[in-house]
C-alpha cells in the first residue's frame, strides 16, 4: 500500500497509568488476581490503571514485582506528573528588567525550603559539625492511613511492638504507630514461606498475601484506630495460623 504523506501517527502513551497497564498485562493477572496479592483492592487497582487515582510508590513496587520489572521508570513518570509546571517569562518591559511568573504552587515551595534551610541551619549550629539527618515526618494520619504501608508512609519510624507470638517458622508482632494512630501485623520469617498477613479491630479487617520468593513483604496493610488495645494481628505461615492481641501490657516494647 502506497504511503500517505498526509498520515499521522499517534504517539505512545507515555503516561504513568498506560505503563501499570503494561506491567499488569505483563503479570497475566486479573483485578481480583492483583488484589488477592497485594494489600489493595480490585477498585484501587482499576483507579491506577486507569489513570483516576495516582498509585502510591508500595502499590507501583508490587506490581512490577509481580510483573518481574524494574519499578524506577513508571515511579519517575509518577514523580515527574506531581511536579509543578516551569515558570513562564512575562515579556512586560525592556528586556533587561524581565520578571518572571511563578505558579502560586512553586512559591510555596521557596517559602517551605527557605523555613527548611532556616530550621537545619539552626540545627547545624546547636548540634556537632556537619548536617544532622531529618527524620521523615509521616505521610498520613488517621484514616487517611487506612489501607496504606507502614514503610511507604513512614509510619514505621516510631512504630512500638504492642504484643507478640513466636513460632518454629515465624514471629509474628502487633505494631501501633503513635504518631499516625494505625496498627498492623507483622510478621518475621526464619525461612522462605508464602504466608498471609492479616489486622483485624472489630469487623474491620485487612491483609496481604505474599508468595515464598517474596522477600520484602512482611507486613498487612494499616488500620486506623485510636489505640492499638483490642487489636488482633496474625499471619498464616506454611498453613499455619499465629495471632496476637493487645489483652495487657506487654512485658516490653521495642
Amino acid at each position: 500500500m502506497p504511503h500517505s504523506e498526509g498520515a499521522r501517527t499517534t504517539p505512545p502513551d507515555e503516561s504513568p497509568a498506560a505503563r501499570l497497564r503494561e506491567l499488569k498485562e505483563r503479570t497475566g493477572l486479573s483485578l481480583a488476581a492483583l488484589a488477592a496479592r497485594t494489600p489493595y483492592s480490585k477498585s484501587a487497582w482499576h483507579r491506577y490503571l486507569s489513570g483516576d487515582k495516582r498509585p502510591p510508590r508500595a502499590a507501583v513496587e508490587a506490581l512490577a514485582r509481580l510483573a518481574g520489572a524494574d519499578p524506577a521508570a513508571v515511579l519517575a513518570l509518577c514523580e515527574a506528573a506531581q511536579r509543578p509546571p516551569a515558570a513562564e517569562p512575562l515579556q512586560e518591559g525592556p528586556p533587561a528588567r524581565q520578571r518572571w511568573r511563578l505558579p502560586l504552587t512553586a512559591l510555596a515551595l521557596l517559602a517551605v525550603a527557605g523555613v527548611t534551610a532556616a530550621a537545619m541551619t539552626v540545627s547545624d549550629r546547636r548540634g556537632a559539625p556537619g548536617a544532622q539527618p531529618v527524620s521523615a515526618a509521616p505521610r498520613c494520619h488517621g484514616r487517611s492511613c487506612q489501607g496504606e504501608l507502614p514503610d511507604a508512609s513512614a509510619c514505621d519510624r516510631d512504630a512500638r511492638t504492642k504484643s507478640r507470638v513466636t513460632g518454629v517458622a515465624y514471629d509474628v508482632r502487633l505494631r501501633w504507630s503513635p504518631a499516625c494512630g494505625t496498627v498492623w501485623s507483622e510478621v518475621r520469617l526464619h525461612a522462605p514461606h508464602a504466608r498471609e498477613v492479616s489486622v483485624r479491630a472489630g469487623q474491620d479487617v485487612l491483609s496481604a498475601s505474599y508468595p515464598a520468593e517474596d522477600s520484602v513483604g512482611y507486613t498487612s496493610p494499616m488500620l486506623a484506630v485510636p489505640a492499638p488495645r483490642g487489636v488482633e494481628a496474625c499471619a498464616e505461615v506454611g498453613g499455619q495460623l499465629a495471632c496476637t492481641g493487645l489483652d495487657a501490657e506487654p512485658a516490653g516494647e521495642q
